[in-house]
């Protein structure tokens, strides 16, 4: 092994997917917030007709991983479009009267 192909294997993560992870979850919204230190995104399932809806998941987030994301995110969907044409805009402000406090941002 040349020292290359040691170092490529040095900076290898073994990620590990459980099969219930692997289901993934369902939402069709995203309520963002931030602090000075972490931005805190909970994704939820809206259901229609159904005036209650429960967070999903919620994954906090330093500033440079939410900045990260963000860019992976741009780079996937300029990959998706290429392939699948433009992806039709979505209203940016749905109005859904919650009310969480905060600097809240949806998509």
């Amino acid at each position: 092994m040349n020292k290359m192909e040691d170092q490529n294997n040095q900076n290898q993560i073994n990620i590990e997917l459980s099969e219930e992870t692997a289901q993934g979850i369902y939402s069709n919204l995203a309520i963002i917030t931030h602090s000075s230190s972490e931005f805190v995104l909970d994704f939820v399932r809206l259901m229609p007709g159904v005036p209650k809806a429960k967070v999903q998941s919620r994954i906090i987030l330093t500033p440079e991983h939410a900045k990260r994301l963000m860019f992976a995110l741009k780079d996937n969907i300029t990959k998706y479009e290429s392939v699948h044409g433009v992806i039709k805009n979505a209203d940016i402000n749905p109005k859904i009267p919650m009310t969480f406090g905060g600097p809240t941002a949806q998509a």
